[in-house]
C-alpha cells in the first residue's frame, strides 16, 4: 500500500492507494469517527461495493444506513442534494457520526457538500470508485453542485478525513468513463511535471490496458501533485487554479450541451487542447508540443474537438467560471510544459482560439 498525507495541520489527511482497500479494516478504524455511519452512494455504483464497505465498517461495530442517488451529472443540483438532507434528518444523523462517499465524483461532490453543511459540518470520508474522483474529485476538499448557468458555483471547501483509492474497483469502470479519468492525469503532467508527461507518453497504452503498475504509478504521482498544490494554497486563492487547465473551456462544453452529455473528463480533454492552442499564442508553447498533447489526448480516447457553436455562445458560458476577477476570466495557460500560470487575455484572442478549434 502507499501512503500519502495532505499537509493541512490539524485538519491533514492520509490518501491511502491499493488493492483491497474498501477491504481494510486497519485502514477504515483509523478513519472512522465513534457512532453511526452514512454511506452516500448511486444506483450503479451501490449494487458493486455498498455490500462490502457495510461488512466491514459493520464489523468493526457501526451500524450503516444507505442513501443511495440517482446516477449522473445532471443530478448534482439542489433537488438531489436535499435526498441526502432528508436522510440524515430522518434518521437522525448527529454531527459527529460520518459520511461516507461511495461513488464518483458527482457522489464525492453532493456527499462532501452535505457533510460540510449539515450541523455545519460532520466528518467525511471519500471513496472514489472512479479514476477521475481518485486523482482529482476527492483529493482537496472541494465539493459543490452546478446551477444552469455555471458548473461548480455553490459548494464548500470541506477536506475529507481520509482518501480510499481502492484500484481493484477501477476494474468494473466503463472504458468510457476510465479514459474521462485520463484526461486530470494527463493535466498534472502538462502543468506541473515535464517528466511525468514524458511517462503518460511512454505508458498510455498499458494505462489503457489497465495494467496495475502503471495505473499505481499513475495514481500515486496524480495525488502527490495535487496534494503539495492544495497544501500550499488550500482555497484556490492563487496556485491552486492552475488545477483548472482546460476547465474553463470544458466547463462551457458541459453547460452548453446540458450537463451528463459529455463527461468531465471528456470535456476537460478537449478544453486542454483548446487551452494548449491558447498557450501557443500567447508565446508559452511550441506546435511540436502542442501536438504532442493533442495526441495524447486523441490517444486516451478523449475528444479533441468542441461542439460546433457560435464563439459568443462559449464567451457567455464561460464568463460564469469561478475564477474570474472583476468580471475578468483568469485563464490556465503553459508557460512551458510542466509549468502553468493564470492569466486575463483578451477576448479577441480568445475568439481567434474557439474559431480554429470549431472549425
Amino acid at each position: 500500500m502507499k501512503t500519502l498525507h495532505v499537509a493541512l495541520d490539524s485538519r491533514s489527511y492520509p490518501i491511502w492507494i491499493s488493492s483491497g482497500l474498501i477491504d481494510n479494516s486497519e485502514c477504515w478504524r483509523e478513519a472512522l469517527s465513534p457512532g453511526r455511519v452514512v454511506i452516500v452512494t448511486n444506483e450503479t455504483v451501490g449494487p458493486l461495493y455498498t455490500a462490502a464497505v457495510r461488512d466491514t465498517v459493520e464489523s468493526l461495530g457501526h451500524p450503516v444506513i444507505c442513501i443511495d442517488l440517482p446516477d449522473g451529472e445532471q443530478f448534482k443540483d439542489w433537488a438531489h442534494l436535499n435526498l441526502i438532507f432528508d436522510g440524515l434528518m430522518a434518521n437522525r444523523i448527529e454531527r459527529g457520526e460520518t459520511i461516507v462517499a461511495l461513488g464518483g465524483g458527482v457522489v464525492g461532490d453532493m456527499a462532501g457538500f452535505a457533510a460540510a453543511s449539515y450541523q455545519r459540518g460532520m466528518r467525511l470520508i471519500q471513496v472514489p470508485t472512479t479514476l477521475l474522483a481518485q486523482v482529482d474529485s476527492s483529493v482537496g476538499g472541494k465539493t459543490a453542485i452546478n446551477h444552469p448557468l455555471g458548473k461548480n458555483m455553490i459548494g464548500a471547501f470541506y477536506q475529507p478525513s481520509a482518501v480510499f483509492c481502492d484500484l481493484d474497483v477501477l476494474g468494473t469502470l466503463p472504458a468510457r468513463e476510465f479514459s474521462a479519468g485520463l484526461a486530470e492525469v494527463i493535466k498534472y503532467g502538462c502543468i506541473l511535471d515535464a517528466e511525468f508527461f514524458n511517462w503518460l507518453e511512454a505508458n498510455i497504452e498499458a494505462l489503457l490496458r489497465r495494467d496495475r503498475n502503471a495505473l499505481t504509478e499513475a495514481v500515486y504521482r496524480s495525488c502527490e501533485l495535487k496534494a503539495q498544490v492544495v497544501a500550499a494554497d488550500e482555497r484556490e486563492t492563487d496556485r491552486r487554479a492552475i488545477l483548472n487547465f482546460g476547465h474553463t473551456f470544458g466547463h462551457a462544453i458541459e453547460a452548453g450541451l446540458g450537463y451528463g452529455k459529455w463527461l468531465h473528463g471528456e470535456a476537460v480533454g478537449c478544453g486542454m487542447v483548446i487551452a494548449a492552442n491558447l498557450s501557443k499564442e500567447l508565446g508559452g508553447l511550441s506546435s511540436e508540443m502542442v501536438s504532442r498533447i493533442v495526441a495524447l489526448i486523441e490517444k486516451a480516447a478523449l475528444p479533441i474537438r468542441p461542439p460546433r457553436w457560435p464563439v459568443k455562445d462559449y464567451l457567455e458560458w464561460m464568463s460564469h467560471d469561478k475564477k474570474s476577477k472583476s468580471g475578468k476570466v483568469r485563464y490556465v495557460v503553459l508557460r512551458s510544459m510542466g509549468s502553468a500560470q493564470t492569466q486575463i487575455v483578451d477576448d479577441g484572442l480568445i475568439s481567434k482560439v474557439l474559431e480554429k478549434a470549431i472549425a
